[in-house]
């Protein structure tokens, strides 16, 4: 039987597909299969290739891919912020310059930018710092008493909580304004032929963004029993950290909209050099 392919990032992406992980949805009389995918850049060059018929990934690569011509239909955001900035609030470390330092890992991309717009919004001097490239190692390095403030997603951020208790949540990156849902950071495509089938995907899409939310604790055993995270890394309140709520690109439009005009400020190369236009969206 023809299955449809889902190419899922490793990561608080993954929580979203729980439930399809373990109750195989059908579209068209086609089973769905979760595959999950190590990095983004693995994931763009199995879109490039279109070996995915339906894939999650950072909405800058999403943005970026439609800029270099990828044919690939937005269905839109199910997570709307990771990012947390941590640490020992009581500590004032300085660097030479003598500003409080901030650790920080992937230059140019998402974490990096919505952390170099909080500080600004808020007008708080760190000196950043990219010395460690990956959420792990960061943690590792909070963990040692390395570094004392640290911008961290989940779900190292409640492994790191959960393990030192001189530890806090600083400051909520995710959030442009008070009312908002969060940023449109994560997208979800899907390929030309599936498109007589939007309506499905969406509503699939929704159930299974809300299981993770109502459901968290039978989520995380689905996600260890697939290996897609180890045991003891997700709690119910990692889950609630990722902001879970499935918006259809139309729903969503506004928000992906002013959050591409934010990464376009900070880092436009991010998006291919421009922003989408209007077709991006449908």
């Amino acid at each position: 039987m023809e299955t449809i392919h889902v190419f899922v990032l490793r990561g608080p992406s993954a929580i979203a597909f729980a439930q399809w992980m373990t109750e195989t949805p059908v579209i068209d009389g086609k089973p769905l299969s979760v595959r999950i995918i190590d990095s983004p850049d693995l994931m763009q060059a199995a879109l490039i290739k279109g070996e995915a018929d339906i894939a999650v990934l950072p909405m800058i690569s999403a943005a970026n891919l439609y800029n270099k011509g990828i044919q690939y239909h937005l269905a839109g955001c199910p997570i709307w912020g990771t990012l947390y900035l941590a640490g020992r609030s009581d500590q004032d470390v300085s660097g030479e310059s003598g500003k409080p330092v901030l650790h920080i890992f992937g230059g140019g991309t998402t974490p990096d930018i919505l952390t170099r717009h909080y500080l600004k919004q808020h007008k708080l001097d760190y000196a950043l710092n990219y010395s460690f490239t990956t959420a792990r190692e960061i943690m590792q390095g909070l963990l040692a008493g390395k570094v004392d403030n640290a911008v961290l997603g989940e779900p190292f951020l409640s492994i790191a909580l959960r393990k030192d208790s001189t530890l806090k949540i600083l400051a909520d990156l995710n959030r442009p304004d008070s009312t908002s849902l969060g940023f449109a950071q994560t997208a979800i495509l899907y390929a030309p032929a599936l498109k007589k089938h939007q309506k499905t995907i969406d509503s699939l899409l929704s159930v299974s963004c809300c299981f993770a939310m109502e459901q968290p604790e039978q989520a995380i055993r689905i996600l260890e029993n697939e290996d897609v995270f180890a045991s003891g890394m997700l709690t119910p309140e990692s889950i609630g950290r990722c902001k879970i709520d499935y918006k259809t690109a139309s729903e969503a439009q506004e928000n992906i909209l002013r959050f591409l005009q934010l990464i376009g400020q900070y880092e436009p190369k991010a998006l291919g050099g421009k922003m989408p236009d209007g077709n991006f969206y449908k």
